[in-house]
């Protein structure tokens, strides 16, 4: 039995509580058990748009790009593409100043079609096609983040001119998070190992090519971390590599881009990400390595990515039946794990709020599920929901910005939902609905 059955009132007060750092900031309450979004009530977006539907808050976006901007005035912000790339998006990350990480050649179109400047655009990725890397040479990408010594062979044959090249260096960090989403660790699919002296070997290879200039390194040591002294110790080792570089080669690399990462919390409760302590542990010990070793400091790089956009989105579901097993109580929507396969991939759990009418105060334990024909077809485990809540009614998940669009798919021949941004009362297509006509058009059989 939950508190909310024991205290009926408790369920009521709760779902009258907004969780902070979830919700996008525009959030607020409407009429009738309703929610605003951007100043639109989500039942009036559920009514024009469908559901499933992704809600972008573009004001909680450009806010988050200022607020990294305002931590780290000296250094470049790179906002990381995968998370949620469309070209609305890009054009609100180009008018706000930041650079753009893209890792392949799909996503680099997205950034053509609303002419994001080359001289801002990092393209990186463990392994690039060579339609990737022609793409990245035919725009004149700023840079290319190598990841084999294969890539390095391939883009020194390719490039045209003097191309700048990053070394992505995995540097033997443990970031404490999901082993998915865990890229800083030894013996994995990215990067040179500092430990086996496969990046210096690399160095060696960039240098060797007459077409590549090497810029500096990168790394990335995983995602969805909160622990600052994890990126502190791989800006130590990264400026300590940079140091023997410049002893063996008599290079001073001018440029470290320490990947993203951040943390941002899913439900109330979860461990968020100090931005303010994070710029300060950085720039303190990229400054006092730099001075140790005797080097000039490089311009550095982040690059978040579901920091800046998984709190603008919202996901909207309907109800569509409510069943009781034998010890749970089943809440069925109409997406799932097409539209957010991350709870099934890495076991993540969220928040979710029935809007739209008044619920009963009291609330029951119910795991919502989705419409696809797997058993790990989960949206949320053992979320307090009313007791009355029925077939029709409308669920809010928050934090859906990040990883749920770019992750999506067609499994059971399901269309992806429309992304949809919301501003000071008024609500505009994105990437509309994928219709049956869509999924049919490839298929020429």
């Amino acid at each position: 039995m939950t508190l909310a059955e024991l205290i009926p009132t408790l369920g009521g007060s709760l779902r009258g509580h907004l969780e902070p750092g979830i919700w996008p900031r525009s959030t607020a309450h409407g009429v009738d058990g309703d929610l605003l979004l951007g100043g639109v009530p989500l039942t009036q977006l559920a009514a024009r748009f469908g559901t499933p539907a992704y809600l972008l808050d573009e004001l909680t976006v450009r806010q988050h790009c200022r607020d990294y901007r305002s931590a780290l005035p000296d250094v470049e912000i790179a906002y990381a593409g995968k998370s949620m790339i469309n070209r609305g998006v890009l054009r609100w990350i180009a008018e706000e100043g930041l650079s753009l990480d893209v890792c392949s050649a799909g996503e680099l179109a997205v950034a053509r079609a609303v002419a994001f400047p080359a001289s801002r655009i990092i393209f990186h990725g463990n392994v690039k096609t060579p339609e990737d890397l022609k793409a990245a040479v035919a725009y004149g990408v700023d840079r290319i983040v190598v990841d084999s010594l294969d890539e390095i062979e391939q883009l020194g044959a390719l490039a045209r001119y003097p191309q700048n090249v990053l070394i992505r260096v995995t540097p033997g960090v443990d970031g404490h998070t999901h082993r998915a989403i865990a890229t800083g660790v030894e013996d994995q699919k990215f990067g040179f190992s500092l430990a086996s002296g496969a990046a210096a070997e690399a160095v060696g290879r960039v240098l060797a090519q007459p077409s590549l200039r090497l810029v500096g390194l990168h790394c990335h040591i995983g995602s969805q971390i909160s622990r600052v002294a994890s990126f502190e110790e791989a800006a130590r080792r990264m400026v300590a590599f940079m140091a023997a570089l410049h002893v063996q080669y008599g290079i001073s690399l001018p440029q470290l881009d320490l990947g993203g990462g951040h943390a941002v919390p899913y439900r109330c409760g979860d461990p968020s990400f100090d931005l303010h302590g994070y710029a300060d542990r950085i720039l303190r010990a990229v400054n006092f390595e730099c001075s140790s070793h005797q080097l000039p400091l490089p311009r550095l790089t982040i690059e978040p990515g579901r920091a800046i956009i998984a709190a603008a989105g919202i996901t909207l579901y309907r109800v569509v039946t409510v069943k009781h097993g034998v010890s749970r109580t089943f809440v069925a929507v109409d997406g799932g794990m097409s539209d957010n396969p991350r709870p099934s991939l890495y076991g993540a759990r969220y928040s979710v709020r029935p809007v739209g009418r008044h619920f009963s105060a009291i609330s029951r334990s119910a795991t919502v599920v989705g419409r696809h024909c797997e058993a790990g077809d989960i949206v949320a485990e053992d979320v307090p929901l009313p007791s009355d809540l029925r077939a029709g009614d409308l669920l809010a998940v928050p934090c859906t910005g990040a990883y749920h669009h770019s992750l999506a798919s067609n499994y059971n021949m399901v269309g992806r939902p429309p992304v949809v941004s919301v501003r000071d009362g008024s609500a505009h297509l994105l990437i509309r609905r994928e219709t049956e006509d869509d999924l049919l058009s490839r298929d020429l059989g």
